[in-house]
């Protein structure tokens, strides 16, 4: 029974928020976390850790702020390097690169870098290897 109260209470909580997160520049990065964390929280803690999971997943998918458009339009504007970059590790927004990428700058805005990994190009956050934006 409290099963079921738990499960009712935090369902209801994840549906609350979601429109807090509809309007968010950012609301693919919270419906990703909410996959992400739901998955997870049901291999560790079943159905009552699926519903924390995604509830945890969307608010840490949904506090990674997408870059300016000014960085956008400068890195997709960029040359593709001769020498390919390619990783094992899935490259995604949340996901740190390995730090033998080398990341490239973006002058307007030295917050955020640039590398073309697996041919795709992402934004990253060079403090923490990050990835904040991957483009197509």
């Amino acid at each position: 029974m409290f099963t079921k109260i738990a499960l009712s209470a935090a369902v209801a909580a994840v549906l609350t928020a979601a429109p807090a997160f509809a309007d968010d520049n950012n609301s693919d990065g919270a419906a990703v976390g909410v996959v992400g964390g739901a998955a997870t929280g049901a291999v560790v803690g079943g159905p009552v850790g699926a519903v924390v999971g995604g509830a945890v997943g969307a608010i840490a998918g949904a506090a990674l702020d997408p870059p300016p458009r000014k960085v956008v339009t400068y890195v997709e504007q960029q040359p593709i390097p001769a020498n390919p970059v390619v990783v094992e590790e899935v490259v995604e927004v949340g996901r740190p690169l390995p730090k033998t990428v080398v990341l490239t700058p973006v002058p307007e805005d030295p917050t955020y870098s640039y590398a073309v990994v697996n041919q795709k190009r992402v934004i990253v956050d060079p403090n923490t290897y990050t990835v904040v934006q991957v483009l197509n």
